[in-house]
C-alpha cells in the first residue's frame, strides 16, 4: 500500500505530523500501518500516542507483531505506567508472545523503569534463554535503582555463565562502582573493558571518567580522557563534571573553552557541571557570565538543576536575598531541593531568621526531610540559639522524622570498611579508639589542632563535646585508614553526609603531621587534604 510507505518514510524522519495526516486519509488499514504508528510514535517518545494507538489497534482486532509489542512497552516504561504495563503483560501471554525473546527483554525493562524490579527479574528468569540483551536488561535495572552492590553480584554471575559483556554491560557495571565509590574494582572492570575492546566506545569511556573521579582518582579520569580526546561533546563534558566535583573550577572552564574552539557543541549537562564548578570555587562573576551564555548564545533553557547552582552562587557569596528572589522570579516550578540550598546558605551565613522561613518552604514539599531539620537547628546554633535547636528537636521528635545518620566508608585490599559515629560494633574499635585519641592529641600539640566544639548541636558541656566531636564516622575511618595501610600511601574516604568544620580542620592537620594524602567525598564535593591544606581552600 502506498499509504504505508509515505507512513514509514515520514516516521523514519520523525515526521509524526505528517505520519499521522496519512495515516488518518486511508481509507482501510492493515497490520503493516498500524505497526508503524506504534513503533514510529515510541521511537520518538510520543509515548501516549503511541500507546493510544496500540489500544486503537486492538479494537479494531489487529494483533500486533514482536516489534510492536516491545514498542509499546518501552512507552510504558517511558511513562512510568506500570498498571498499563501490566496490562500489555496479559495481553502478551495471551497472544503467545511470553517466550518471545524481543518482548520478554522489553517487559523486563517496563518492570525495571517502573521499579518492579521482582516482577522484572521473573520475566527475565523464565526466559528459555539468557541473552546478552536480557542480562544488560537485569544488570541496568538494578543500577538505575541504585542497587549497585547487587549489579557487581549479576555482573559475576553473566560472567559465570557464559555470556560475553558488551559495551552496554559496561556502562552500567562501572557506574555502580561509581556510586558506592571501590576503585579496586572499577580498576579491575577496566581492565575486562579494555581486553574486550568496549573502551573504544564514549559511553564506556565516559563512564570510566565518572568511577574514577567518584572514586577520587581524578589523574585516572584525565587519563581515561587524555585517550579519546577527540571524543564527542559527552565525553569533553565528563571530563569537565570531573573537574567540577573536584573543586577545580579554573580547569573545568579551560576545558569548555577548548571543547568549543573544537566547534563542540555543549548541553545541559556541560553547563549544570560549569555551575557548580563555579558555586564550589568562588567564581561568581564567571557563573553569571556562564548562566548567561547557556541561554542567549546556546539556547539551552535553564532547568531547575541550574537554578539550584546559581542560587548555591550566589548563597556562598552573602547574596541571599538575590537568592531568593532568583527562586522567586524563575520561570520554573521550584522543588525542595532548591530550596533547601538556599537554607544551606542561612546556615553558612548565620542568618538564622531567613533559615526559619526558608526551612517552612521546604518542610512544606518534603514534611518528612530530616536534613532540612538539621540545617535549620545548624543556623540556630551558630547564632547561640539553643531554645530554638530544642524547638527543632522536639518538632522532629513528634513528627517522628529520623535523622539521618553520617557513615563513611573506605577500601582496602579489596575490602570495604564501614563506619558509623561511635561505631562500637566494629570488631577493631578499642584499638580504633585508642589510636585516634592519640592522633589527636598529636595534633594538637604540633598542629594546635582545637575542636570546634560549637559544630556540636546539643547543649552540653565541652569534655562531651569534644568526645562527641572524635567518634564521628570519618575520623573513625581515617584512624582505621592509616592504621591499616603503608606510610604515605594515599586514603580515601566517601560519607553520605557534608564534611564537618571539625573533621576538615582536623584532616588538614593530620595531612600534615603524617605527610599523608587523604581524600574524601563528602555528599557535596571532593576535598583532597595536602601538607595541612585542602583543594576547596576551605570553601564549601
Amino acid at each position: 500500500m502506498s499509504g504505508n510507505i509515505l507512513i514509514n518514510g515520514y516516521v523514519h524522519v520523525g515526521d509524526l505530523t505528517n505520519a499521522r495526516k496519512v495515516f488518518d486519509e486511508m481509507p482501510e488499514k492493515n497490520i503493516a500501518t498500524w505497526n508503524a504508528m506504534v513503533t514510529g510514535s515510541i521511537q520518538f517518545e510520543c509515548n501516549e500516542d503511541g500507546l493510544s494507538f496500540f489500544r486503537e489497534m486492538h479494537q479494531s482486532c489487529f494483533m500486533p507483531d514482536e516489534f510492536a509489542l516491545a514498542s509499546v512497552l518501552r512507552g510504558c516504561a517511558g511513562l512510568r505506567a506500570l498498571y498499563a504495563g501490566r496490562q500489555v503483560h496479559g495481553y502478551v501471554m495471551k497472544c503467545g508472545f511470553e517466550f518471545n525473546l524481543v518482548v520478554c527483554s522489553s517487559l523486563a525493562h517496563m518492570y525495571m523503569r517502573t521499579k518492579s524490579l521482582d516482577e522484572g527479574e521473573k520475566v527475565i528468569k523464565a526466559m528459555p534463554i539468557l541473552t546478552v540483551v536480557a542480562w544488560n536488561t537485569l544488570i541496568a535495572g538494578k543500577a538505575q535503582n541504585g542497587y549497585s552492590e547487587g549489579v557487581l553480584q549479576l555482573y559475576k554471575m553473566m560472567k559465570m555463565s557464559g555470556s560475553r559483556p558488551d559495551k552496554i554491560t559496561f556502562v552500567s557495571v562501572i557506574s555502580s562502582c561509581s556510586e558506592i565509590a571501590i576503585l579496586g574494582q572499577g580498576q579491575q572492570i577496566h581492565a575486562e573493558a579494555l581486553k574486550s575492546g568496549a573502551c573504544s566506545d564514549v559511553a564506556v569511556s565516559s563512564s570510566l571518567i565518572g568511577m574514577y573521579s567518584k572514586c577520587g582518582c581524578l589523574e585516572a579520569s584525565l587519563k581515561v580522557f587524555s585517550e579519546h580526546e577527540n571524543g564527542d561533546d559527552v565525553l569533553w563534558s565528563s571530563m569537565i563534571a570531573a573537574y567540577a566535583f573536584h573543586g577545580q573550577g579554573e580547569e573545568a572552564i579551560h576545558l569548555f573553552e577548548e571543547m568549543q574552539g573544537r566547534g563542540l557543541e555543549a548541553n545541559e549537562v556541560t553547563f549544570l557541571s560549569l555551575l557548580y564548578a563555579c558555586s564550589h570555587c568562588g567564581l561568581r562573576k564567571k557563573g553569571m557570565e556562564l548562566f548567561e551564555m547557556m541561554e542567549k548564545q546556546c539556547g539551552l533553557k535553564p532547568s531547575v538543576q541550574h537554578y539550584t547552582c546559581m542560587v548555591d552562587l550566589l548563597g556562598r557569596s552573602g547574596c541571599l536575598s538575590e537568592a531568593e528572589d532568583m527562586i522567586r522570579s524563575m520561570r520554573v516550578k521550584p522543588d525542595a531541593a532548591i530550596w533547601k540550598t538556599l537554607l544551606s546558605a542561612c546556615k553558612i551565613n548565620k542568618e538564622a531568621d531567613m533559615a526559619q522561613r526558608i526551612a517552612e518552604e521546604v518542610l512544606r514539599l518534603q514534611p518528612q526531610d530530616s536534613s532540612s531539620y538539621v540545617l535549620l537547628a545548624n543556623a540556630h546554633a551558630s547564632a547561640g540559639r539553643w531554645k530554638d535547636v530544642s524547638e527543632v528537636w522536639k518538632a522532629m521528635r513528634d513528627k517522628n522524622v529520623k535523622k539521618e545518620p553520617g557513615v563513611s566508608w573506605l577500601e582496602i585490599k579489596n575490602q570495604v570498611h564501614q563506619f558509623c559515629m561511635s561505631d562500637k560494633y566494629h570488631p577493631e574499635y578499642e584499638k580504633i579508639e585508642s589510636y585516634l585519641k592519640e592522633l589527636i592529641a598529636e595534633i594538637k600539640k604540633k598542629k594546635g589542632y582545637v575542636p570546634d566544639t560549637a559544630s556540636v548541636l546539643h547543649d552540653m558541656g565541652v569534655e562531651e563535646k569534644e568526645y562527641n566531636l572524635t567518634h564521628h564516622s570519618e575520623k573513625l575511618a581515617v584512624a582505621f585508614a592509616l592504621m591499616h595501610t603503608p606510610p604515605g600511601m594515599p586514603i580515601r574516604i566517601m560519607k553520605n553526609l557534608r564534611i564537618c568544620g571539625d573533621c576538615h580542620a582536623a584532616f588538614r592537620c593530620i595531612s600534615e603531621v603524617r605527610n599523608s594524602e587523604i581524600v574524601v567525598r563528602d555528599g557535596s564535593r571532593f576535598h583532597h587534604f595536602r601538607n595541612g591544606k585542602c583543594s576547596c581552600g576551605d570553601y564549601w
